[in-house]
């Protein structure tokens, strides 16, 4: 959530004025709504922590005998970056907000880099902001459960498409296991890498063991992902149809 900065009103930017009582407690209101809202924050980020954990995948591998190959972006990486720049930017405004209550109750002077917070809204406009926030956080909540719906449709449709089930073990790591698999532990784990998650490795498994012929002609020589994973889909395919 942005904070509103509203623009000075006194052209005397080092003029001296003293601080009234409803002045003093509409600037800690403002600074408790903003430590608030960095509160929020923290807890989505852990919150996002939380669920990246759960799912963690237990085990070493040898990164010397990987594959850089090219996948699209990470968007979990990209969500707690944007929550970092959040709770940065809360923050350097809790600060300025301080520095200008302190400013007020010694009687002296406005600085400059002040001045930008220096003037309070009404208490109408208070209370529209407040509504306004509410609305807000209604419809981010509303969002979230909408987005964690369309997530788990958009898990099963590439399950139905692409033969792979794809789950997050730990941050930047995901793990492809194939409706086809003849066992639950058969699995790949790829890694994202580079900036912004634009190329990924094939990590080493146990089940990658079992199917080198086809790591080394359509990863190693053609360089193509899909087309591994595409001639791994009809190999175990084959398996279950002769079985």
């Amino acid at each position: 959530m942005e904070v509103k900065m509203l623009q000075s009103q006194s052209s005397a930017a080092e003029q001296s004025f003293p601080l009234s009582r409803e002045e003093a407690s509409s600037l800690r209101l403002k600074i408790e709504e903003l430590e608030g809202e960095r509160s929020r924050l923290e807890e989505d980020k852990k919150t996002l922590e939380m669920q990246l954990e759960r799912f963690t995948l237990q085990g070493s591998y040898d990164q010397s005998r990987t594959k850089v190959l090219h996948m699209s972006m990470n968007p979990a990486s990209a969500a707690k970056q944007r929550l970092r720049e959040d709770q940065a930017r809360l923050q350097e405004e809790c600060k300025q907000l301080r520095e200008l209550v302190h400013t007020l109750e010694r009687g002296g002077p406005i600085p400059a880099d002040l001045e930008a917070v220096a003037s309070l809204p009404s208490s109408k406009e208070l209370t529209e902001l407040r509504k306004q926030v509410e609305s807000a956080e209604l419809k981010n909540q509303r969002l979230k459960e909408v987005f964690q719906t369309k997530i788990q449709e958009f898990r099963k449709v590439c399950y139905a498409l692409t033969g792979y089930q794809i789950d997050i073990t730990t941050e930047n790591q995901y793990r492809l296991t194939s409706m086809y698999a003849e066992h639950k532990a058969d699995c790949l784990i790829f890694k994202a890498t580079g900036p912004s998650g634009a190329k990924m490795q094939l990590l080493e498994t146990a089940f990658s063991h079992t199917v080198q012929e086809l790591i080394e002609l359509h990863l190693l020589r053609q360089d193509s992902i899909p087309a591994f994973l595409s001639a791994l889909t009809l190999d175990l395919f084959s398996r279950q149809t002769v079985a």
